[in-house]
């Protein structure tokens, strides 16, 4: 298994961007009241970045693996879901649901159906269940049924990211952990979100949901490079 250290020392120089890009966000902190293109781009710019770090790992090493494809994909779909949800107000936010739920549907499929790990399922699932009760009675029309849909979606997406991690048997690396706390924190930013919009104002809900989503945005990025250190590590063994 590849260190942390040399994670740190690989992949590290690659999210200089996407930090910087993430600390312009919140200095700039432009209000939401009136946004613009301007305000979408500096919201979206930390996304992009995360594009180039995968990119930078090179064409051959996404050609060659398709969970890293989906991520890349999955990170496409995230930046036109900011892109609407910038203009939530004006009647795009089931836009923007539906660019994240293809999100998690790609990175289900990056995860993986394997190991199963039901126990971890039924803990996401009477999570998801509970959240969903609690949403309900401030849900009407469409919304009833697309945050149910939504819900099971960001649900399997955090169990598959879950699942990889098997902690009693040894059998992980840092990158599924990096997967898994990435979905746990996504999980964290939408809740946030949903009880926000439609349950109650959330304190400081703008601060929350963006530092949990840029913080599992770059987690799930990280997990997409681990087949490219197996390979360094199989070379120099």
């Amino acid at each position: 298994m590849v260190s942390p250290v040399t994670v740190v020392k690989s992949e590290g120089p690659k999210l200089v961007p996407f930090f910087k890009a993430t600390c312009v966000y919140f200095v700039l902190w432009l209000p939401t009241s009136s946004p613009t293109w301007y305000s979408a781009l500096i919201k979206c710019l930390p996304i992009f970045c995360l594009w180039v770090f995968l990119l930078a790992h090179g064409i051959s090493f996404l050609g060659a693996h398709s969970s890293a494809r989906k991520i890349l994909a999955g990170l496409i779909f995230s930046a036109l879901g900011d892109a609407f949800l910038i203009w939530q107000e004006q009647g795009y936010f089931s836009h923007g649901l539906l660019m994240f739920a293809i999100t998690h549907i790609l990175y289900s499929s990056a995860f993986g159906m394997k190991p199963i790990n039901s126990r971890a399922g039924l803990v996401i699932g009477v999570i998801s269940g509970l959240s969903y009760t609690l949403l309900y009675p401030y849900l009407s029309g469409p919304f009833t049924y697309l945050v149910a849909v939504y819900i099971a979606l960001i649900g399997f997406m955090g169990w598959r990211a879950i699942a990889g991690v098997q902690l009693a048997n040894d059998l992980w690396t840092w990158t599924k952990l990096s997967a898994c706390l990435g979905a746990v924190l996504f999980m964290v930013s939408d809740l946030t979100i949903a009880v926000n919009k439609f349950c109650f104002p959330v304190p400081h809900s703008r601060a929350i949901i963006m530092a949990t989503y840029y913080a599992a945005q770059m987690l799930i990025a990280l997990s997409a490079v681990e087949c490219q250190d197996a390979d360094a590590s199989w070379k120099r063994a």
